[in-house]
């Protein structure tokens, strides 16, 4: 007699899983390939889109070599998990575990293929995030470079220290779904790498028109839509916080969308389509940390706070003298960096116990919760905070470190002749057959 699969495995939330996977995987490609490829200058097009792609690719292959276990693996230190192959058949098709977190969630019902597919899209997505910051001069051989080295050296360090079961996990700091460990990472590492590559010619900083806001809106949708895998997956079940994680990410995105809007029309008299975008990614953003730990009022709040907070770091304080010193093309800083950070302690103010992620079958325990200080917790901001400064300060001083060391091979931005010309000049192609030279 035949079994399709083990007893282990369960075929809903095997299927989720894969679905919830490929769903944040269409959020890097094609969702933010063509989001990037439709807002930089047309010069830039094919050359933002083409960082997506090759990200995209570079880092799959180094998840499963060694990233992956440095991510969810055996623990190797308080911080990183041993950098040991993910490929046998029997490591593949067996149940999925993560190590040092597994007795603080039920026996996951689907195989380790599963678990590495789904992580490897967050990983992705991460690195393709902090290309934002970095569109129109970095020389691309130094991307290629970098991709790899820094998913092994900077994103496997957060992953396990808040998901694999490392360090800041056993302190009891939150992240549901990557506010900490993908958005505030990918804006200070973005940030820092901006400014240690150098800003864009003068010309395109003053003039850089997108060259398809509709393209633009169709990799905004693809995003939006696309995140309802990011949350939705999160909880490793198909269960009830999946689908509340679900709701609440839409709801936050929707009001984020709308107060940025509002506040585009107060200060500048016009609702603008690309404040429209940004206000949609830093709901998105804001939510992630906390979409099943928080309750429908509770996205709404996330939802105001990431139009407001996000908004007047890009509109006023990333145009300070200071802070206009580094070139961020995108202003990822803001849309998040800012807005992870701001959902990431807004987790420990609004976590709701009565949201549960796994349910107890202990006669006083309901299951694994998270309280916030407006439920009677008010050291869980305490954990949040030192979540986030750890996450700050690793990032910006590992990717200052791991850019310095790729400089004294190639140069980190590309000649001023390149610059200029664009596309044609770095890859041989251009995005549009007609139209003005580089505009």
């Amino acid at each position: 007699m035949l079994v399709p699969s083990p007893k282990w495995l369960d075929t809903g939330d095997n299927a989720w899983q894969l679905a919830a996977a490929t769903f944040v995987g269409l959020q890097s490609i094609p969702g933010l390939t063509v989001l990037y490829g439709g807002i930089v200058k047309k010069k830039w097009a094919i050359n933002s889109a083409f960082m997506c792609m090759y990200a995209f690719a570079s880092v799959l292959v180094v998840w499963v070599l060694f990233d992956y276990n440095m991510a969810f693996g055996p623990q190797w230190f308080p911080f990183l998990g041993k950098p040991l192959l993910a490929l046998s058949a029997g490591f593949t098709t067996g149940q999925a575990t993560i190590p040092a977190a597994a007795s603080g969630m039920p026996p996951l019902a689907f195989p380790m293929a599963t678990l590495i597919f789904f992580q490897f899209v967050f990983a992705a997505i991460t690195v393709i995030i902090l290309a934002g910051s970095l569109l129109g001069r970095m020389n691309f051989t130094a991307w290629m470079i970098f991709c790899p080295i820094w998913m092994t050296l900077v994103y496997t360090v957060g992953a396990f220290s808040l998901w694999g079961g490392g360090w800041l996990a056993s302190m009891g700091v939150a992240d549901f779904s990557g506010g900490y460990v993908i958005h505030l990472a990918a804006g200070v590492s973005g940030f820092t790498a901006a400014a240690v590559i150098g800003p864009r010619l003068q010309a395109d900083r003053d003039q850089f028109p997108p060259n398809s806001l509709l393209m633009t809106l169709v990799g905004a949708g693809i995003l939006w839509l696309g995140w309802n895998g990011f949350n939705g997956g999160d909880p490793y079940f198909a269960n009830a916080d999946a689908g509340a994680a679900v709701l609440n990410t839409n709801t936050a995105t929707a009001v984020g969308l709308l107060v940025w809007t509002l506040m585009d029309k107060i200060a500048y008299g016009k609702p603008s389509v690309l404040g429209a975008v940004n206000g949609m990614i830093a709901g998105l953003v804001a939510i992630t940390p906390s979409a099943g730990y928080v309750d429908g009022l509770g996205a709404i709040i996330v939802g105001i706070v990431a139009g407001i907070i996000p908004w007047f770091a890009m509109n006023k304080l990333q145009k300070t003298s200071l802070m206009m010193r580094v070139d961020d093309t995108l202003g990822v800083f803001s849309t998040h960096g800012v807005a992870g950070l701001t959902g990431g302690l807004l987790v420990g103010l609004l976590a709701n116990p009565a949201m549960i992620e796994y349910v107890g079958t202990d006669k006083d325990a309901p299951g694994v919760t998270v309280s916030g200080w407006f439920y009677g917790n008010p050291h869980q901001l305490l954990l949040q905070i030192y979540g986030a400064a750890f996450i700050i300060v690793f990032n910006a001083i590992a990717t200052f470190v791991i850019l310095k060391a790729i400089s004294i091979f190639v140069p980190l931005r590309m000649d001023d002749l390149s610059l200029k010309v664009g596309d044609d000049a770095v890859h041989g192609e251009t995005a549009y057959a007609i139209g003005a030279e580089g505009e």
